[in-house]
């Protein structure tokens, strides 16, 4: 039964990255009651995990670090004043008599909608630590899963662990930064962009392949002073010196009771169709959460996800709408903001 006090919204939109926010802006170009659902307390998503990474693939963007360009983001989302609600994990869904749906959260909040996009990502995000025992007194010194500022880092020798983007981009940022940057990984090919990986092996970066970080050392049991890695097929292993570790093993992806509502996924993915609809009526998806056969895994991506699965819910409801809104120039919800900052429209 429906709660009487609860508002009906078109869309409701579950989770706040890079995907959720552009959803949110492009809904309201298209005129709809719109709310946007984030568990964590701030908007940003995984991008919050890397704010001092540059970013460079955004079209008309120039590099930017991730903090700023969540912010934009953020602006950009709240353009025409959507109802934002931070701090709720949405677990639970139920399609009522009439078609809507009632979204409930781990708390208990509930959420009336007309449509759902999943915009979640790869779900609750952990670091993978690193399994060396007692590596986690290090935590609150010099042992680190993510990286928020580059300035500690500063005339430093680093350690970095990991074959992946993050450990790539890391080494490059860190390079011209620290008095030295070695790289461990345990395979000899990396999984970063090709063109991030020829700039690292181009720098002063040490690359170590095959090797595994085994074992830590410290003189005051505060601080690691020395790693000894081993070699992933000899077994011959060597000692160190560093001043900082950072360690880039990927993340854990948690997607919890969201298993059980029905939907078509894979270990990581959900299948959605060429227009970002679920298996599942009313409920479109968009980001990194989707897998289709053309699907890019970039932000610009994501930002086309946001659309076609926008698009997709709005003819959900109404079927003789306009397959996709006009663009900003042409769209009527800018009139009145164009004139806000001072731009005079002719057309």
């Amino acid at each position: 039964m429906i709660d009487q006090e609860l508002e009906l919204y078109d869309v409701t939109i579950i989770g706040g990255g890079p995907a959720g926010m552009y959803t949110a802006f492009y809904s309201g170009m298209r005129d709809l009651k719109t709310k946007l659902i984030e568990a964590k307390e701030e908007l940003g998503g995984r991008m919050r995990i890397y704010p001092e990474k540059m970013i460079w693939d955004v079209g008309g963007v120039t590099p930017t670090l991730c903090g700023d360009l969540i912010k934009r983001l953020e602006e950009q989302a709240r353009t025409f004043e959507p109802t934002i609600v931070l701090g709720q994990q949405i677990v639970n869904q139920a399609r009522q008599e009439d078609g809507t749906f009632i979204l409930t959260s781990a708390t208990g909040e509930q959420h009336w909608t007309r449509t759902v996009i999943l915009a979640i990502g790869y779900g609750i995000l952990q670091m993978a630590k690193l399994e060396i025992e007692g590596a986690d007194r290090y935590e609150v010194t010099n042992l680190h899963y993510t990286v928020q500022e580059l300035e500690p880092f500063r005339g430093k020798h680093v350690l970095i662990s990991g074959g992946g983007d993050s450990a790539v981009d890391w080494a490059n940022e860190l390079e011209s930064l620290a008095a030295s940057v070695t790289i461990v990984h345990r395979r000899d090919q990396f999984g970063g962009h090709e063109k991030n990986i020829s700039r690292m092996r181009a720098s002063s970066v040490k690359v170590r392949t095959p090797y595994t970080v085994s074992q830590l050392h410290s003189n005051s049991g505060e601080t690691i002073d020395q790693v000894t890695i081993t070699h992933a097929e000899s077994g011959e292993s060597e000692q160190l010196p560093v001043d900082a570790v950072i360690v880039n093993h990927g993340l854990k992806s948690d997607f919890g009771p969201l298993r059980d509502w029905g939907l078509e996924m894979g270990e990581w993915w959900a299948k959605v169709s060429p227009k970002l609809e679920t298996n599942l009526p009313g409920i479109f998806a968009a980001g990194d959460f989707v897998d289709y056969d053309s699907k890019v895994r970039l932000i610009a991506g994501t930002f086309t996800d946001a659309v076609l699965a926008l698009n997709s819910a709005k003819l959900f409801m109404d079927p003789d709408a306009p397959k996709y809104a006009y663009v900003s120039s042409h769209n009527d919800r800018f009139k009145e903001k164009n004139k806000a900052l001072g731009v005079i429209d002719d057309h």
